[in-house]
């Protein structure tokens, strides 16, 4: 471009006559031919050099006002392509990060790209990310057994994945579900909340609600191998008012059949450093109310050596408490999988068989009596029982009055869940 305006000033320079001869030899007029050197020639050729002048300049003007209103165009258009393709990239990206889940995303691809940076959006994101890791993990361990992947739907609003291994070689039965589900509150399960604290205004009775989370329990058949449980959920109420509450919950805590101080140890120690890249005081809360949730109040004893447990967290900001629930979902395989490649070849006899069902009906007794989870999921007009009671194993066993032989190594278990340990100091 400055190539050009140079040329057209070099050409206007020559064309309004700045010390320059005139092109053509001679003129015509109204009056006929005239001499280029006679005095009327040459007072008409100057003024003919003006009115081209003149011409010159208002063209060389409109041409210049063009380049500029183009050039402007042409930054406008640099500036937003970047913008442009990084969009596209983004979605691209998003895309192919859907491609590594058991299905597609609950609310859709569409809706998640509409609402990107919404926490509702990312926390789906975050729960499909987490089942379909978990799953392929599962999988490969227990070769040659597949998950069965059910996708379903609630009238009511929303709906959810369920991925189910049954009867496999290491897992008797492993699930692991997602759900997201909004619509409005049943007086039930809005009764459930105010009994935790929660000061929920509703308009014309009503409380506009989303919830989503992951949840699963894996049931191995080695009583060697302990079940593990965990759960990381999010949830948005809208009050009469229009605001909002919100807050997530969740945890990951083991249930063994025979004690390994080894393996409790390992399990908490990787729980703990997820806690502390937030905070170090975490860990220590939330093992504490892991020991006490899990508690079975009607037996004296708690449910499993325990893990972090946490619910209602709303605090320091939605950010921060999103990115510990990053780092907890994170550390759900390296705190499990170890564990379950140590001891899925392990032996063992019929009557540490009959000691694992004895140990899975207490299970069974914690998740129908006292679970938050399994209480709000059956409280909830629509939901999917299938999927709430997937948390219980295939096999379970009550024997009356049982009780374990003095110092024997069932004993022993039931020492920890009566007074629970502290296993990483």
């Amino acid at each position: 471009m400055a190539r050009l305006l140079r040329g057209m000033c070099a050409l206007g320079a020559r064309e309004l006559g700045l010390g320059a001869e005139p092109r053509c030899c001679r003129s015509f007029s109204s009056g006929g031919w005239e001499p280029p050197g006679s005095p009327g020639s040459l007072g008409r050729a100057e003024s003919r050099r003006r009115r081209a002048g003149l011409a010159w300049a208002a063209g060389a003007a409109a041409v210049l006002a063009g380049l500029g209103l183009a050039q402007r165009a042409e930054m406008a258009r640099r500036q937003s392509q970047p913008r442009e393709e990084a969009e596209a990239g983004g979605e691209d990206e998003l895309a192919r990060r859907c491609e590594r889940f058991m299905a597609a995303p609950v609310s859709g691809l569409g809706a998640l790209r509409s609402r990107r940076g919404e926490m509702r959006s990312r926390m789906e994101l975050l729960i499909m990310e987490t089942q379909g890791q978990v799953c392929r993990a599962l999988a490969e361990l227990d070769r040659g057994a597949s998950f069965t992947v059910d996708r379903w739907e609630r009238k009511e609003g929303g709906g959810g994945i369920s991925c189910v291994l049954q009867n496999g070689e290491i897992f008797e039965k492993a699930g692991v579900n997602v759900s997201v589900v909004f619509g409005h509150l049943s007086e039930e399960a809005a009764q459930q909340m105010r009994s935790r604290g929660k000061m929920l205004k509703a308009k014309d009775g009503k409380l506009p609600f989303c919830a989503m989370g992951v949840s699963s329990v894996i049931h191995p058949k080695n009583p060697y191998v302990p079940t593990i449980h965990f759960n990381y959920r999010y949830f948005e109420i809208e009050e009469a008012d229009g605001s909002k509450q919100w807050w997530f919950g969740g945890g990951t805590d083991l249930t063994p059949t025979y004690l390994n101080e080894e393996d409790a140890v390992h399990f908490h120690k990787t729980l703990k450093e997820a806690c502390d890249q937030h905070n170090p005081e975490l860990y220590p809360k939330f093992k504490k109310w892991c020991d006490d949730y899990f508690y079975i109040k009607h037996r004296g004893e708690r449910r499993g050596v325990g893990g972090i447990f946490f619910d209602d967290l709303d605090s320091p900001s939605k950010e921060e408490v999103f990115q510990f629930v990053q780092s907890c979902a994170k550390a759900i395989l390296p705190c499990y999988i170890p564990i379950v490649k140590k001891h899925c070849h392990d032996t063992f006899t019929p009557e540490e068989k009959l000691w694992q069902q004895i140990r899975r009906g207490r299970y069974v007794e914690f998740n129908l009596v006292y679970d938050r989870g399994t209480k709000f999921g059956l409280a909830t007009p629509g939901s999917r029982i299938e999927s709430i009671l997937m948390s219980l194993p295939l096999t379970a066993r009550w024997e009356y009055m049982h009780s374990p032989p003095a110092n024997s190594r069932e004993a022993k278990i039931l020492e920890v869940l009566r007074q629970p340990k502290d296993w990483v100091h």
